[in-house]
Parts: C-alpha cells; sequence; structure tokens
C-alpha cells in the first residue's frame, strides 16, 4: 500500500496548474501552424513541442539544480556560504560576488598555513569522495584566485544539457554555417549596391529598439525585442540568450512566427509604397561572378567584420566558413554534411530547447504580447525602411534604376524575402524576374543582422 501511495503521490497529474494548461493551448496553436499551415515547420514543430514537454510535470526532463558551497579564507578569517542555483552554466569559478552567510575564525596557524599554501596552488578539479568512493557528479575545484574553494553537486535532466547548446552559444553558430554552405553571395557582389538596401532595412531593429525602451523595457530586453526584426531566428535566439534570456521563449516565437508570415506581412507595406510603373522596372541583368572574388569575399567579410566587431565573430566566423567550403570547391562532402545532416540536427535540438524555455510561469505574462506586437512592428519597419532606400538609390542612379520591391528583400529570411519581391514584381509584369537582384539585400541582410547583434552584445554586455 504504501508503494502505491508514493507513485500516486509522483504522478505529475497532480502537480498540474492552470498555467500549464494555458500553455499546452498555445503549444497545439503552433503545432497547427507549423503543420497545417506549414509556417516555418522545421522549427516551428521543434520549438511547439519543447513547449508542450517544458509544460508537463515531469522528473528527469528538465530538473537542474546546483548545489554550491564556497569556502574563502582572507587574513586569517574563513567566510562560508551554501546555496542553490538553478541553471548549470550560472556556475562561476571566479569572480565569487554571492552573499556570505556566515564567518569562522580559523582556530589555529597550521590551519591557516594549509589555505595560504592552496591559495598560490593552480586551479585544479577533484572528484568528492565520500567513504572511500567517488561521489557522481560532484567535484571540488581551488584555484590561484583566492583563497576560494567551491563544492558543486550537479543534477540534470536530458535537455538541461541539450540546452546547453543554446546557453552556450553553440547551436545558432552552427546552423549559421549551414547557412552559409546554402548561400551564394555572387547576386551582392554582382551589385555591391545592394548592400544600402540590407542595412537599411535594419532600420527596423533600431526603430523597435527605442520603441521597446519606451514601453519600459530595459536596454538588453529591448535589443533583444528589436533584433527580430532582422528576421533572422538563430541571430534573434544568439542575442536574447547573452542579453535577457528570460524572455528568450517569446522573442523565438515572434522571430520564427514573423519569418513565415513574410508572404502575408510584406507585400501590402511593399504596394503601399510603390506604384504599378515602379514595380515593373526591370533591371540590368547581373554580371557572372568569378570563383576568385567570392573567396576572396568570405576571407575579407570574417577578418574586416570580426577586427571591428569581434563579438559577431560566432556567427560571421561560421557563416563565411560555410560559403567558403561551399565556393571552394574541394570540400564537397563537408559542405553536403552541413547543408543537410548538420543544420539539420542542430535545428531539432534548437528548436526544442528553446520551447523548453516556455514554461507557462514566465511566458503567460504581459511583457509576452508585448514582445509579439513589437516583432510585427519590426518586420512591417523593416520592410519599409527597404523600399524607401530603394526609392532614394533612384534618385541617384537615374540611368540604372532598382526596382523598389527587391528593397524589402532587406531583411534576412533567406530566401523567402527574395522570393516575395519577386512574386509581388511578377504580379504587376509576369515576365519580370527579379529573383537573383533580390538575393543581394536578402544576404546582405544576413551578414547586417549578424553585425547589429554583435554591435548590441559589445556595447550592452559591459
Amino acid at each position: 500500500m504504501e508503494s502505491i501511495n508514493t507513485f500516486l503521490e509522483g504522478m505529475g497529474i497532480f502537480s498540474l496548474t492552470l498555467q500549464m494548461v494555458g500553455m499546452w493551448v498555445i503549444a497545439v496553436i503552433l503545432l497547427y501552424l507549423g503543420v497545417a499551415k506549414q509556417y516555418e515547420p522545421l522549427l516551428m514543430v521543434p520549438i511547439a513541442f519543447g513547449a508542450l514537454i517544458a509544460n508537463i510535470p515531469d522528473n528527469g526532463m528538465l530538473i537542474t539544480k546546483v548545489n554550491k558551497e564556497i569556502v574563502s579564507v582572507e587574513d586569517g578569517k574563513m567566510t562560508q556560504t551554501t546555496y542553490t542555483d538553478v541553471g548549470f552554466l550560472r556556475l562561476n569559478l571566479a569572480p565569487l560576488d554571492q552573499p556570505v552567510s556566515e564567518n569562522k575564525q580559523i582556530s589555529s596557524q597550521e590551519e591557516a598555513a594549509k589555505y595560504k599554501e592552496a591559495m598560490t596552488t593552480p586551479m585544479v578539479a577533484a572528484p568528492v569522495v565520500k567513504d572511500g568512493r567517488e561521489v557522481p557528479g560532484q567535484y571540488t575545484l581551488t584555484g590561484q584566485k583566492g583563497q576560494n574553494y567551491l563544492v558543486a553537486s550537479i543534477s540534470g535532466g536530458l535537455y538541461d544539457w541539450l540546452g546547453l547548446g543554446v546557453k552556450a552559444e553553440i547551436f545558432p553558430p552552427i546552423i549559421f554555417l549551414g547557412v552559409g554552405a546554402l548561400t551564394d553571395f555572387g547576386p551582392l557582389l554582382a551589385a555591391p549596391r545592394t548592400l544600402l538596401l540590407g542595412a537599411a532595412a535594419q532600420v527596423g531593429v533600431a526603430a523597435t529598439f527605442f520603441m521597446a525602451l519606451f514601453m519600459g523595457f530595459s536596454k538588453q530586453e529591448a535589443a533583444s525585442i528589436g533584433i527580430i526584426g532582422g528576421a533572422d531566428g538563430p541571430t534573434s535566439i544568439f542575442l536574447t540568450m547573452k542579453l535577457a534570456p528570460h524572455i528568450l521563449g517569446a522573442v523565438a516565437v515572434a522571430a520564427y512566427t514573423y519569418m513565415s508570415l513574410v508572404p502575408l506581412i510584406q507585400p501590402p507595406v511593399m504596394k503601399a509604397l510603390t506604384t504599378k510603373a515602379q514595380r515593373k522596372i526591370r533591371m540590368k541583368k547581373l554580371r557572372n561572378v568569378s570563383k576568385s572574388e567570392k573567396l576572396f569575399f568570405a576571407v575579407m567579410v570574417t577578418i574586416v567584420t570580426i577586427l571591428l566587431i569581434p563579438d559577431a565573430s560566432p556567427l560571421i566566423g561560421m557563416l563565411m566558413l560555410g560559403n567558403f567550403m561551399r565556393e571552394c570547391g574541394v570540400t564537397e562532402r563537408l559542405v553536403k554534411a552541413s547543408q543537410n545532416e548538420i543544420i539539420n540536427i542542430m535545428t531539432i535540438f534548437l528548436g526544442t530547447s528553446v520551447g523548453l524555455t516556455m514554461q507557462g510561469e514566465r511566458f503567460l505574462q504581459t511583457e509576452t504580447m508585448l514582445i509579439i506586437c513589437l516583432g510585427i512592428v519590426a518586420f512591417v519597419v523593416a520592410t519599409a525602411g527597404g523600399v524607401i532606400a530603394a526609392h532614394i538609390m533612384n534618385l541617384i542612379w537615374r540611368k540604372n534604376p532598382v526596382n523598389p520591391l527587391i528593397g524589402s528583400a532587406g531583411v534576412s529570411a533567406v530566401p523567402m524575402a527574395a522570393r516575395v519581391s519577386h512574386n509581388v514584381g511578377q504580379q504587376a509584369d509576369p515576365s519580370n524576374y527579379l529573383l537573383m537582384h533580390a538575393m543581394g539585400p536578402n544576404v546582405a541582410g544576413v551578414i547586417g543582422t549578424a553585425v547589429i547583434a554583435g554591435y548590441y552584445i559589445s556595447t550592452l554586455t559591459r
């Protein structure tokens, strides 16, 4: 009977909350959008299913507790504090800035000498031994930084460890490797001025940043919300994990939802800002770009971007590595792996890990709705910024005008935004082909969004 009672008490059904049930509804809606409507299904489905798992009481998927005990010695006094920290990556060895709960005097000169000697030794990690046996998951760490002794007991579930790929900023850069392997920068190199259109579309990021600040969000939160306008999911996740991890779920859902809605969001804005005659503008055929130019471009973008904005290096470096492998012609196997197996595996883990951050008590808040509303504003402003920039360019290059529709492709939803520009153009003139022209600002938008993310990280984390 006792075992039955223990089993019943351990059932998750008794831990259900209304917030969890509410998140089930949201998860089902997201699954519907991903499966039935095919809105970014490759990421929407893992995110939605991860959100469902995150809101089911469990034992073994999400539980992580880090029990830490710190002992520090200075001027003959020993300070000791014990506390529990949730989340493995919050385990910092030095500096130790946790509150002190208890002070003790060292009882003898011998004891003080022992701690002094430890202060001069290199940092080492050794398992905790009790009764002659090592205790799994427990380690004692000492280091030169002080006098600091830390004993950590770590326990975690499956997705705590997979989630380290997001927390340690591993998944987004690896996905950028695959994006680089899939991307042809030829259209951008054939028409370098389209780089301006990719830059102009980033006005959506800046405008939303200031709007979020006005609405009461912190600078870090505002930057994470504004980057939604870049229409780049991995970059949004990468930046938000750096600056405002507590809103990661809302930012990721908004970013990928609106990315999938680009064919619905952009056309009305594009048509409102152009005339039918402007949508019929034919652009000159792009020149052929040599292999050497593409390879040189990948190397130079890597060097220049990382030198100017080092915090963008994980994204830009992997993006250009993937592209260099694509263009060099001697790494076919690596390119195929990057384009298929690697990016697919990372997409599953990234989506599910993001979904698992969407616990009801955190997600079902007023700020979540504000983030989602600001996300649509970011997309609209980014689209409008690109189209308006194209109009301005036509005042300068009158003899070789650009079709203003390609300005909307400056958001980095590759290649969906370029296809939308092409499709809207064909509605005005079925024989006008804008796809390759639109790819220039489209891939420029990928670089632009990553650079802005690096700028935000460098200025808002220091």
